[in-house]
This record gives structure tokens, C-alpha cells and sequence, in this order.
């Protein structure tokens, strides 16, 4: 179990210093201070990368249980959570759970504005 976090914490660390880096590159780029285009550039790569790195692993049995930690969950799950919730929602869609695929849009999109909101609102006391 220790070697599982281990193996997580040092993709975390990849995938952290990863998006810091390629989303200032992409805002730079774009050279707007009124969309979020880094944001949505590392998440659109993250999504793509867990779709074929997950591909890779479902149908081609392609990595071992600790590289798959590495990418997936360490390196992706910093990188971008939303990679998760692309490939998750996929999945959804795959296995015909089109209620499910709704409710897990809705409940990540709007539920998590609504937290970031309640969030942001606690702390705006005088």
C-alpha cells in the first residue's frame, strides 16, 4: 500500500509541475486575460492522453498495475481531474447509462459552480 502512494505521489508531482507549465505556455499563446484557455487546454489533453492510455490498458492489457498508478492516477490525476470525469463519463455513455451520463455532467458542472460559489460566499464576511 505505501509503494501504491508512493508510486501516485511522484506521478502528483509530475502531473502538477506538468499543468502549471503547459497552461501558463497555452495562456501565453492565447495572450487573453478573459478566458481560461490554459485551463481548457490542459484539460482537453488530459482527456485525450486518459482516453488512449485507457484504451491502451482496457484492450490491450498494455501496463503493469504500478505504471498504470503512475499515469493514470498520479501523473493524469494532477494533470487534470476532469481527464477522470471525460473518461468516466465515457464509460457512462459505453455502457448504455445515459441517465447517469446526465446526472454526472450536471452534478460535476453545475453542482461544482455551486460549490465553488457557497465556497467563495463563506468568505465574504466582514
Amino acid at each position: 500500500m505505501i509503494r501504491h502512494l508512493m508510486i501516485i505521489g511522484c506521478g502528483g508531482f509530475i502531473g502538477a509541475v506538468l499543468r502549471y507549465l503547459i497552461s501558463g505556455w497555452i495562456q501565453q499563446i492565447f495572450a487573453s486575460r478573459h478566458f481560461p484557455w490554459g485551463t481548457l487546454g490542459v484539460n482537453l489533453i488530459g482527456c485525450f492522453l486518459i482516453g488512449v492510455l485507457g484504451g491502451l490498458v482496457e484492450n490491450h492489457e498494455l501496463f503493469a498495475p504500478e505504471t498504470r498508478l503512475l499515469l493514470l492516477v498520479g501523473i493524469l490525476g494532477s494533470f487534470t481531474t476532469f481527464s477522470t470525469f471525460g473518461y468516466e463519463s465515457l464509460a457512462l455513455i459505453r455502457d448504455q447509462e445515459i441517465a447517469a451520463v446526465f446526472i454526472n455532467v450536471i452534478g460535476h458542472v453545475a453542482l461544482g459552480i455551486g460549490a465553488a460559489w457557497l465556497g467563495y460566499t463563506a468568505t465574504q464576511f466582514s
